[in-house]
């Protein structure tokens, strides 16, 4: 039983032929999938998606590579979507200073704008950071908000910073990749308690099918990885994985 928690079947890539990759994710033990926003319509397509099964949810928010021409009237928008029933985060948000495809002053302004809308709902944020882990501890830490780090790829020692001030840390397919190191110390490094997993599709695709088109039942490699790293069975990581999202989402009952 796994939780994908982070997934894009709202893509171009996998939107039209969404049913198939659900199917092939349950087949592949994935019981619970989060389908989230990118920006205004990837996070319409994400709520639709959640609607069309009732073992999938929603996060929606607009990335900060896609915050560049965001307006008031687009995160009031989001805001709105974010009310829906199957809607369990804001996300995903951030800051990403890699790509810097909007400026640093309009990343960070998006960023506060939408963990205040995650406030006054009670929402968790889902969180991409790149190039941008201290600014974006900064923000989150005097936010008064929780969640999760998506797709994390800092240090161990910046994973328990998060940690302490309520994130999860989500991994992805580059815990699976050869030579990533810090991935891997952070999987051996975190309780578990503290971890989730997901596959970012339709990027990011683990081993052993690195290079080709990614997709929400390769989560299975990136909990088996897990598992091999810290010595347990693939079945307890399936299991605490999963009650993890449940607790964050607020999905438990």
């Amino acid at each position: 039983m796994l939780f994908n928690t982070h997934t894009h079947l709202n893509s171009e890539q996998l939107f039209e032929n969404r049913d198939l990759y659900i199917q092939n994710a349950i087949d592949r033990g994935v019981k619970y999938f989060t389908v989230v926003g990118y920006d205004l319509e990837s996070s319409r397509l994400a709520v639709q998606i959640a609607h069309e099964y009732d073992f999938i949810y929603a996060a929606v928010g607009i990335s900060p590579n896609d915050c560049k021409e965001t307006t008031d009237e687009d995160l009031e928008a989001i805001e709105a979507l974010a009310k829906d029933p199957k809607v369990v985060a804001v996300g995903e948000i951030g800051l990403d200073y890699y790509w810097d495809e909007a400026s640093k002053e309009k990343q960070i302004d998006c960023f506060k704008k939408q963990l205040e809308i995650a406030k006054r709902l009670s929402l968790p944020v889902t969180i991409h950071a790149r190039d941008a882990y201290e600014d974006t501890f900064d923000i989150l830490s005097k936010s008064g908000v929780k969640g999760i780090m998506h797709c994390y790829s800092g240090s161990y020692e910046m994973a328990l910073r998060f940690i302490k001030i309520g994130y999860y840390i989500s991994l992805a397919g580059p815990v699976t990749f050869k030579n990533a190191k810090v991935p891997k110390r952070v999987a051996e490094g975190v309780d578990l308690n503290y971890l989730l997993v997901e596959t970012d599709d339709p990027y990011l695709t683990p081993a052993p099918y690195r290079g080709k088109q990614n997709e929400p039942g390769n989560v299975y490699f990136v909990a088996q990885k897990i598992a091999e790293l810290k010595g347990l069975s693939y079945e307890e990581v399936a299991k605490q994985t999963t009650e993890n999202a449940l607790e964050v989402f607020q999905l438990k009952k």
